[in-house]
């Protein structure tokens, strides 16, 4: 009777750590507000139908947006809060060329009109980030909602956290498997860049202050550094004119990102770094032999991944009732 007593304490005690490792990811469902408010999900949907067509370039704004968010204390919409002294994760340098904070609100305002105190920030954010990009053409990924929205909104956190455009391979993996992120999802979610914009700042270092002829930076094609000279950045201190991370594909969501790293045509050190690591390069080379659709499988799981990434569930944080600020 002893052993048999034993083995149930241990059975209940190794059961107990598996349902506390898997509790907030369980907490997590499809179709989470199917009872509490059931056309949630659709509302989202015809808001983002109705608007990024006419808008497309926001597509990688909210993806942009929503990686953000994660890679800052999970993804709790913390970078949509605003604070009264500037200290928030959007006044952070990362943060400071996000766009489409007013279109959350809106998508918001819809929801709380139909069910009041229900669907999160967090959520919503998600939501659109995936729609929009489907909306475009690009792939579609599983969103899990029940996520629920965080209190505090740091920007030292998002400085240290969020990649940087002149971050090495090291240090992009370690910031990525920090929150549980390995090399595949840095390789596939730099794939986001195919629908990506940035401006001269992320790149005229690489341009005009490196080590090769002309301050060029010799893991840059020396073609596509001049070009980007004569026609973008032809100053070094140009801080607005827009540049396109997937140049003349820049509205399609391909394998083209991937065909350019391989080229030397990456924009941002960071792009150009995927290369610099053999197995990561080994994987690059992996989605371009393969068929298109490999990569829209991958870059999914991917996503649906990082939504999971230290989410809120349960009674944690709060749903707020406007995305910028915490509920009294």
């Amino acid at each position: 009777m002893a052993g048999t007593s034993s083995a149930r304490i241990v059975l209940v005690v190794v059961f107990g750590v598996l349902a506390l490792i898997g509790s907030a990811q369980a907490q997590l469902q499809m179709n989470f507000y199917a009872s509490s408010c059931p056309k949630a999900e659709q509302i989202v949907l015809d808001y983002v139908k109705q608007h990024i067509p006419n808008a497309p370039s926001l597509a990688a704004s909210f993806l942009r947006m929503h990686f953000h968010d994660c890679i800052v204390r999970g993804c709790d919409a913390s970078v949509l809060l605003n604070n009264t002294s500037g200290q928030a994760e959007k006044n952070a340098v990362p943060n400071l060329t996000l766009r489409g904070f007013d279109f959350i609100e809106r998508v918001k305002s819809l929801l709380e009109a139909e069910c009041p105190g229900v669907v999160s920030c967090a959520d919503i954010l998600t939501l659109v980030a995936r729609d929009s990009v489907v909306t475009t053409g690009g792939p579609f990924w599983n969103v899990p909602t029940g996520r629920r929205d965080g209190v505090i909104s740091n920007i030292t956190e998002a400085n240290t956290n969020i990649p940087s455009p002149f971050h090495n391979f090291t240090t992009l993996l370690t910031l990525f498997s920090n929150q549980g992120l390995n090399l595949t999802d840095l390789v596939l979610l730099s794939g986001g860049h195919t629908i990506g914009i940035s401006h001269c700042p992320a790149v005229s270092r690489r341009l005009y202050n490196s080590t090769g002829p002309g301050g060029i930076d010799p893991t840059m094609d020396s073609e596509y550094a001049e070009n980007l000279k004569a026609n973008k950045c032809k100053s070094a201190s140009d801080n607005t004119t827009i540049l396109e991370m997937d140049p003349g594909s820049r509205k399609t969501f391909d394998l083209s990102y991937y065909s350019l790293l391989l080229k030397r045509r990456g924009l941002f050190q960071s792009d150009a770094a995927l290369t610099t690591d053999s197995t990561s390069l080994a994987f690059i080379n992996q989605l371009l032999t393969s068929p298109p659709q490999f990569f829209f499988d991958e870059f999914a799981k991917a996503m649906e991944k990082m939504g999971r990434v230290n989410v809120k569930t349960g009674s944690e944080g709060q749903i707020r009732k406007q995305c910028a600020l915490v509920n009294n």
